[in-house]
């Protein structure tokens, strides 16, 4: 008995030493995975950094791609309990397999092959991402616009992908949304005209101050209309500068103070964008959406001692200098408006101050000369200087396929003109992944439009929207195919907009009043714009008509 009593404590202390050795390397093992999983988090970061660094450097589309969930009265239709189920046509086919990275598993062979593909991005999103964290991607371009640099963020996938959703949020205008839900679900648009008025509010003072203007228009039929242009809508031309850049001169402009302004005007342009009814959507955007706001930088500066406004502001190596403004303007060379003398009366002065800021758009990727910078000069000496930059927010229309849609007739039409443009914008993707000689911008309106900002003159990213299911595995190759390409076009370092005169006298913001209410979106931007619909409670500030 005592025998085994103490071979029993024997064994005891022996079976404890082991589970205590046992611990002691589990919780080395665990120590060591906290620390390469840091690591590992350190080197993403430090990789993502040198990659961002680089896509700068070459002027690179910025290409990110979302999943949207699996919905069954788009992926299952009729057929609710069986929503991703394999061998259905809403098995779930794209998965994500690192957040840059997403998977693609055909369960059927699609053009004779059924093989796995994998696909790169800057960054890609799940179902389960939501607004917010999505924008956070995004938020960095919106500095580079108050740094003087064009920035376009395009939506791209096919009809029913998300587009709208990612780019505005819960937009239906019938839809009775409370702020606390509104405020989670708000879109890149609402989110980033937030972010631009908190940006102006932090940079404020005495030497510098900050004018908007917005436009909202489509691109329908292969044609350009204003929509804020109310019951005068009509045709509107895109022309091309002296600078060689592109430009609507007939668009509707509205001087935007606030977030809310921002967004009335954004959802009384929506009011009028054509939708229509498929078998696929709905709610089907049939024309490409185009929102810009247009933002002047406004500075004054001391009087410096040199004679020379060149002094002041030395242009880069390599740039051709200008003469002062007292001296007479050479007439051969350039045509730009920016050349022609300073206005001799207040009522010049006057018909100066409502036309257009000379180098409205970036130059064409072909030619790019450098804007004049030219000064107005206060009584007391001060120099006074504006640079104008602009934000392209694009919802483009879905791609669509004709025989899963259904659409006949007018609406056929409509599709047709869509997917002419979207593959029209591919070709010019293509053509400068190529550098060829000529590049097609002028094939349809669209790629017309989006001239300088594909060409190289903005910081540009395309947002990919996807389904995930089976059904649509053909439109969804497709677009990240698109996408693979966008990625490949070098465009150069994206331009930084230079001083001109031109100083806006009649769009000035009060940064001031800038105050947390303007930027929390506190129901004020429901998409319920009743006012706007003939029987509101709230007061518009516009007159639209």
């Amino acid at each position: 008995m005592d025998k085994t009593a103490k071979l029993t404590d024997q064994f005891g202390s022996k079976k404890m030493s082991n589970m205590e050795g046992l611990q002691h390397k589990l919780l080395k093992t665990e120590m060591e995975m906290v620390e390469f999983r840091q690591r590992y988090i350190q080197e993403k970061s430090r990789r993502m950094t040198l990659h961002n660094t680089l896509v700068e450097m070459r002027g690179n589309i910025r290409v990110h791609c979302r999943l949207r969930p699996l919905i069954s009265r788009l992926d299952s239709p009729g057929d609710e309990e069986s929503l991703g189920m394999a061998g259905t046509p809403s098995e779930r086919v794209v998965d994500l397999q690192d957040e840059d990275k997403l998977i693609v598993r055909p369960a059927k062979p699609v053009g004779g092959q059924m093989q796995k593909k994998e696909f790169e991005f800057e960054r890609v999103y799940g179902p389960d991402t939501d607004q917010k964290s999505l924008f956070d991607d995004v938020k960095p371009l919106l500095t580079s616009l108050l740094d003087g640099y064009n920035v376009c963020i395009m939506a791209y996938g096919q009809t029913g992908s998300g587009k709208t959703h990612t780019m505005m949020g819960s937009h239906d205008l019938d839809m009775e949304i409370d702020s606390e839900s509104l405020n989670k679900d708000e879109g890149i648009i609402p989110r980033s005209a937030k972010e631009m008025f908190k940006l102006i509010s932090e940079r404020e003072n005495p030497e510098e101050s900050f004018s908007l203007e917005m436009s909202v228009c489509e691109i329908y039929n292969n044609e350009v209309r204003d929509l804020l242009a109310g019951k005068s809508a009509s045709r509107l031309d895109i022309v091309t500068s002296s600078e060689g850049a592109t430009e609507i001169p007939s668009l509707v402009t509205r001087p935007v103070r606030t977030v809310q302004e921002v967004m009335a005007v954004v959802y009384y342009g929506m009011q009028r964008r054509h939708e229509d009814a498929t078998m696929v959507h709905a709610h089907s955007s049939r024309s490409h959406l185009i929102v810009q706001l247009t933002i002047y930088t406004v500075t004054q500066t001391k009087p410096s001692t040199s004679s020379s406004s060149s002094d002041a502001a030395p242009s880069p190596p390599g740039t051709p200098t200008r003469s002062r403004r007292t001296l007479p303007q050479p007439s051969a060379g350039n045509n730009s408006r920016s050349q022609s003398p300073a206005p001799k009366s207040k009522a010049a002065s006057a018909r100066r101050s409502r036309s257009p800021a000379p180098g409205t758009a970036a130059a064409a990727r072909s030619r790019s000369p450098s804007p004049t910078r030219n000064n107005n000069s206060s009584a007391n000496g001060s120099q006074t200087q504006s640079v104008k930059t602009k934000l392209q927010l694009v919802d483009l229309a879905g791609s669509e396929c004709v025989g899963m849609s259904g659409v006949t007739g007018a609406a056929l039409r409509e599709t047709s003109h869509i997917n002419k443009s979207l593959s029209a914008l591919a070709d010019v993707l293509g053509a400068l992944s190529e550098h060829r000689s000529h590049i097609p911008y002028r094939n349809t309106r669209l790629t017309h439009m989006l001239q300088d900002t594909i060409g190289g003159d903005a910081k540009l990213l395309v947002m990919l929207c996807c389904s995930p299911a089976q059904r649509f595995i053909t439109e969804t190759l497709q677009c990240l195919g698109f996408g693979s390409r966008a990625r490949q076009v070098a465009r150069g370092q994206a331009k930084k907009r230079r001083p001109t005169s031109f100083v806006p006298n009649s769009l000035s913001i009060d940064t001031g009043n800038l105050g947390s209410s303007s930027l929390r979106g506190n129901g004020n931007l429901s998409p319920r714009i009743l006012d706007l619909r003939g029987g509101g409670r709230r007061k518009s500030n516009f007159n639209f008509e």
